[in-house]
């Protein structure tokens, strides 16, 4: 077990947890937290989870993340659900070279542009459900809704097992309600192995397919089965059905959970922000700038990495072995970095956020993830532009890695009731 380093200063060491619930509930407090620990020092040691560095300062996150030789991708979780490695997000170059130039066609900015007339009808078809209500549970109608029809689509996968995915990702960050710590290990492990025998039976039932004379490529699990990497002599290999498996779970938690969560911080940002929200619904133009901007102040992602080898940051040394969680959220709001980052500003630029990470492993989806925020945006602030949090069903924050929501209630002026 990694112990606390004995010539850090007592004010550099915290018990922070950022999977502990009293973090979020009954009020969400994870940027009053990582501002605490920012004001302490670019990097603060936490005795959680057998000792780990907290790093707040966007250069040390951003030189972190564009070294990965000094500092491993692996393990990316505190919390190791999946009992092995999450692909591609825990390889690191040259290995997660080839599993990357796999992936990255399927996701260009040409290929998810395709999808806008798609994804604005199910957003416009979610909306209008609710619309004439004047109040909606906004995770449950449309923040877990629209991308979980947009990556089931993309998949080729059933919408009907959305409910599925629903419990599985949340169990698999977060535990179930109510565990205690080794509860929560064993859930969340159970989650994930669940999970992956769904994927293991869609893989067999595609390869059976294969073979009966089914063409390939007519969605991304397709594509990826197709798909080959390079093996240890360089030569072209197909993945693996364990392989394969793991990229679906990252794929999932990626393209479901954090757009999710996303989408509600952007609710609940703006109507905290009337003033901010106002100039996007006199001005749709200044959708894509607000989007960065709610990028930027609610990164939900803490990734993780270990030190290789020793290493200086700042005026820290970091051993060999030593694992870093670096805090977006925390990075995102430096001063040093942005001019009043304490402000939401939905004309900020620039706006240089690390939301969706830097160097290697920047996030492959950054493209999807941008085009249904705007697409969101664009049709929320067009069709209920007045909304605001409901007092009697109050935000239910769930703190993990991936930091989301249980509920978001919000009220409005009831539009197109009888």
């Amino acid at each position: 077990m990694t112990t606390t380093p004995s010539d850090l200063a007592p004010d550099l060491v915290s018990d922070f947890d950022i999977y502990d619930p009293t973090v979020t509930m009954p009020v969400d407090r994870m940027q009053e937290r990582t501002a605490e620990l920012a004001e302490r020092g670019p990097l603060v040691w936490s005795t959680a989870h057998g000792g780990h560095w907290l790093v707040t300062s966007y250069a040390q996150v951003h030189a972190i993340l564009r070294d990965p030789h000094t500092f491993s991708s692996h393990p990316n979780n505190l919390v190791d659900a999946g009992q092995g490695k999450f692909l591609p997000i825990e390889l690191d170059p040259p290995e997660h070279t080839s599993y990357r130039q796999a992936l990255q066609p399927l996701f260009n900015p040409s290929r998810m542009k395709a999808l806008e007339p798609r994804i604005r009808e199910i957003a416009v078809e979610l909306i209008t459900s609710f619309q004439a209500d004047g109040r909606v549970e906004f995770v449950g109608r449309f923040a877990h809704e629209l991308p979980t029809r947009v990556f089931l689509a993309l998949m080729g996968w059933p919408l009907r097992d959305a409910v599925l995915f629903t419990e599985a990702t949340e169990v698999a960050l977060n535990g179930r309600p109510g565990d205690d710590p080794e509860q929560a290990v064993a859930s969340r492990t159970a989650a994930a192995q669940e999970m992956f025998g769904y994927f293991l039976r869609v893989i067999a039932e595609r390869r059976a397919a294969s073979t009966t004379g089914r063409a390939g490529g007519d969605d991304i699990t397709d594509a990826i089965l197709a798909a080959q990497v390079a093996d240890t002599d360089g030569e072209q290999r197909p993945l693996t059905d364990d392989e394969l498996a793991r990229m679906f779970f990252l794929l999932l938690i990626a393209g479901l959970h954090t757009t999710q969560g996303s989408l509600a911080w952007m609710m609940l940002h703006l109507s905290q922000n009337t003033a901010e929200r106002d100039k996007i619904v006199a001005d749709p133009g200044a959708v894509p700038a607000a989007v960065e901007e709610i990028l930027r102040y609610e990164a939900a992602v803490a990734m993780g990495r270990r030190a290789t080898v020793d290493a200086v940051i700042g005026d820290v040394t970091v051993r060999a072995g030593d694992q870093l969680l670096l805090l977006l959220c925390a990075a995102n709001r430096d001063g040093d970095e942005f001019d009043q980052p304490q402000a939401l500003d939905v004309g900020r630029s620039p706006n240089r956020h690390l939301t969706f990470g830097s160097g290697p492993h920047r996030c492959i989806g950054s493209h999807l993830a941008r085009l249904m925020l705007r697409i969101a945006a664009e049709e929320i602030h067009g069709r209920i532009p007045d909304y605001r949090l409901d007092p009697d069903d109050p935000p239910v924050v769930l703190p993990s890695q991936v930091r989301g929501f249980a509920r978001l209630g919000l009220r409005f002026t009831p539009v197109g009731a009888a």
